[in-house]
């Protein structure tokens, strides 16, 4: 396999800085764009500059608020800037991180704007492969933070399937080193329990004494999670890491 120009929108957060790391051990120029690299996705500063030359673009960037109007505001914009200077730069692969079940759970902004996120990316013309993942296990933390009420972290009892941040940057790795396939692929953790269990397995591997309770009115950042709301329905590639390896290395670190 020939190397590939390879530019990473976001190359220096959670995924991009280890998809970036992947790509150069793989003999790849990986260039990772971002505003500490002089990358600004929204105003277009710095995009020209990063696409010379690029093959394959992959965007695993990520919105700086969580307020659904300025996050959508966010991912179209990118989006539009990106697809314009890939169009002048003759990029032939465009690689989008989305979320699995982004489309089942309209009360969730976040999961709205990165659907007008996938759609831009559709329409823009350039070849495109859209890699929807599940919920990281490096976010179950901020999760459970975010679902407490009155000191008790209340959660749905809908699947979860949870995956190592290092299976999302192997499997965009992946996918950006091939063909686009003018399609969505799915990835997802190896394990599949309900949403409660596995964010109690999370707190009490970490001596979190907080009480975890099952409550099928509770909403994930306003969205009414249903049985199969955050799981894949189909075809899936799964993760090399289950969360007790991954907690391991974790408290090892």
């Amino acid at each position: 396999m020939s190397a590939k120009r390879v530019v990473v929108v976001g190359g220096t957060g959670l995924i991009g800085s280890k998809l970036v790391s992947l790509l150069r051990a793989a003999g790849h120029d990986a260039v990772a764009a971002a505003l500490d690299t002089g990358v600004n996705t929204v105003t277009g500063a710095g995009l020209s500059e990063a696409m010379q030359g690029a093959e394959v673009v992959v965007d695993v960037s990520n919105a700086p608020s969580f307020e659904e109007q300025a996050v959508r505001a966010f991912f179209e914009q990118s989006g539009r800037n990106i697809a314009r200077v890939e169009a002048d730069a003759g990029v032939r692969h465009h690689v989008l991180l989305s979320i699995v079940g982004s489309d089942r759970m309209p009360g969730n902004g976040y999961f709205n704007a990165k659907v007008a996120q996938e759609n831009v990316v559709k329409n823009s013309g350039i070849p495109f492969t859209i890699v929807r993942s599940t919920q990281f296990f490096e976010f179950l933390g901020g999760i459970a933070d975010g679902s407490v009420v009155e000191g008790v972290v209340r959660l749905a009892g809908g699947m979860f399937q949870p995956i190592a941040a290092d299976d999302v940057a192997a499997a965009l790795a992946d996918v950006a080193t091939g063909g686009p396939l003018q399609g969505t692929v799915e990835i997802a953790g190896p394990e599949r329990e309900p949403f409660n269990v596995f964010v109690r397995r999370y707190l009490q591997a970490v001596g979190d004494p907080r009480a975890v309770e099952r409550d099928p009115a509770a909403r994930y950042f306003g969205g009414e999670v249903l049985d199969d709301s955050l799981v894949p329905l189909g075809q899936t590639r799964l993760g090399k890491i289950d969360f007790e390896s991954w907690i391991r290395r974790r408290l090892a670190a």
